[in-house]
């Protein structure tokens, strides 16, 4: 005949009282004095025994649970430092930026040129687009913009960008140069699409109207 045991529920709040009440239990004298006298067999002892034992495990963390805890902790330590990093970094960002108003304005002039471009490519205006551009990419204002991209470009991402700017901004002198439509429009969405990109990846949007 097997022993079934019931779940043993603990009495109080208080881990030390609980523990108090279990250790009584497990000091159940032999006999018991009371009238008539009655005998605790081997039976019901180890029943108290394994009773008081699972009450015991029920205080204790598991070690998986334990594990978890501490995984946690040193996961929310890992996220703490990031999100530090990440607003040093920004922080630092804003500061080049408020301190680039030359920068800033050389980024500006060139998107209204290369408003101006598109417009004139789309009438097949290559006058008004070589007016705009001027004779090749030894133009002030194209090493103003370099001068700028440099200055605020810190990651990979960005300069990648800037790389492809400024070959798709030669394909562009070289096909207005050639009255070329077709390329000059591939390479003039090429151009405006390189520096979209790296002006949200440096986070000039509020800062560079007329994109």
């Amino acid at each position: 005949m097997s022993l079934t045991i019931p779940k043993f529920t603990l009495p109080f709040s208080s881990p030390a009282r609980n523990l108090t009440c279990i250790a009584q239990l497990t000091n159940v004298p032999a006999k018991i004095s009371t009238t008539p006298s009655v005998s605790v067999g081997r039976r019901e002892g180890l029943f108290f025994l394994t009773a008081a034992a699972a009450a015991i495990a029920q205080l204790l963390p598991s070690p998986s649970k334990s594990l978890a805890l501490v995984l946690e902790a040193d996961d929310d330590l890992e996220l703490l430092e990031k999100v530090k990093k990440d607003r040093k970094k920004r922080l630092e960002r804003q500061g080049v930026i408020s301190s680039s108003v030359a920068e800033t304005g050389y980024l500006q002039e060139l998107v209204y040129k290369l408003s101006k471009v598109g417009q004139a490519i789309e009438k097949s205006d290559f006058s008004a687009a070589s007016s705009v551009l001027g004779q090749n990419t030894n133009a002030d204002w194209v090493q103003n913009v370099n001068k700028a991209f440099t200055k605020l470009s810190s990651s990979s991402e960005e300069k990648t960008e800037v790389d492809e700017f400024n070959s798709s901004l030669a394909s562009l002198f070289t096909s207005v140069s050639k009255q070329d439509v077709e390329a000059s429009k591939v390479a003039f969405v090429s151009s405006a699409s390189a520096l979209e990109k790296w002006i949200d990846l440096t986070g000039l949007n509020a800062r560079i109207k007329g994109l």
